[in-house]
């Protein structure tokens, strides 16, 4: 029970450690950030290179969703051009999860100390952002770190490892239980690192990890479908957009999961590595796939969510 208690405050600093990095990263560039996605999107190739740059600057694909919500609901963004930057944004998120991949624990320490230094010039608010990003930085590593040291221990749980069993022989339970944790800890990047540490000691088949990434991608989609609540009618096909482009993703792919694991066997020796890879390769598929038909796929939306509500 007290490794079960560790690994909450694992997650807690993983989530902690992502709102340093995010907020740090933000108020570096927010304004600038606002602008581009408000002016540069008037193609949808345009929507997703910018989906794809903020959401590597700013580490998270559900927070550029809500910006692009707001920005929809203020009339500053058209329906159609969100869709773009939301393709960009899926992209955008799996960088995060090659960052945490990286092996460099050794850096930690330094890191933090780095980051605090920064902090304590309170004149300069790059220097203190930045340090508040290395900061947090340094928690995501910490937390990776705990993750994979904490694996072996929960697996030996006779309730862990049941799950894991009844995970690994079934693929869509596997992909129903990547969206609920997702869902639940609102954070897509910390479900694949929790993955990434499990499959590190061996306790996930890569199938099964595949099929848990593919989940979180429909979990991530919560945060921007509670931020269109109470918004205006093209912020509310914004955050349904969202959501349909990233199920119809994983219900395409769903059926090739084995092959999307063998690629990532072929690109990378080590699992945790293999999963990040895989994210990115799942993303980058979908997305392209989805860019030629952004303006189809906006009517289709606006079309069966206007016929639900005429319903209604």
């Amino acid at each position: 029970m007290i490794q079960l208690l560790y690994f909450v405050l694992t997650l807690g600093l993983f989530l902690f450690g992502m709102y340093l990095v995010r907020t740090g990263l933000f108020n570096l560039s927010a304004d600038k950030l606002k602008h581009w996605l408000a002016t540069l999107t008037d193609a949808p190739w345009k929507g997703l290179i910018l989906g794809t740059v903020v959401t590597a600057i700013l580490q998270s694909s559900s927070a550029v969703s809500i910006i692009v919500i707001g920005l929809v609901a203020g009339q500053m963004l058209k329906f159609s051009q969100a869709i773009g930057i939301i393709l960009g944004a899926n992209i955008g998120t799996t960088i995060t999860t090659e960052i945490i991949a990286l092996d460099i624990e050794s850096m930690i320490i330094p890191m933090a100390i780095i980051g605090a230094i920064f902090m304590l010039i309170k004149r300069s608010n790059i220097f203190r952002n930045t340090g508040m990003a290395l900061i947090g930085l340094s928690a995501v590593f910490g937390a990776m770190w705990g993750f994979k040291t904490l694996a072996a221990p929960l697996t030996q749980m006779a309730y862990i490892d049941q799950l894991f069993l009844t995970l690994d022989s079934s693929l869509l339970l596997a992909v129903i239980a990547g969206a609920i944790i997702c869902a639940i800890i609102q954070s897509s990047t910390a479900t694949t690192g929790i993955t990434m540490g499990f499959i590190a000691t061996g306790s996930l088949n890569l199938d099964t990890a595949v099929a848990i990434v593919l989940g979180a991608n429909i979990g991530t989609c919560v945060d921007a479908w509670l931020a269109s609540i109470g918004a205006g009618r093209e912020a509310k096909l914004t955050a349904w957009s969202h959501i349909w482009i990233n199920v119809l993703g994983v219900i395409a792919f769903f059926p090739f999961i084995g092959i999307l694991a063998n690629l990532g066997t072929m690109l990378a020796d080590q699992p945790a590595v293999q999963v990040a890879h895989i994210s990115v390769i799942f993303n980058i598929a979908c997305s392209i796939i989805a860019l030629p038909f952004t303006n189809k796929l906006a009517n289709l939306i606006t079309k069966i969510h206007d016929r639900k509500n005429a319903v209604a």
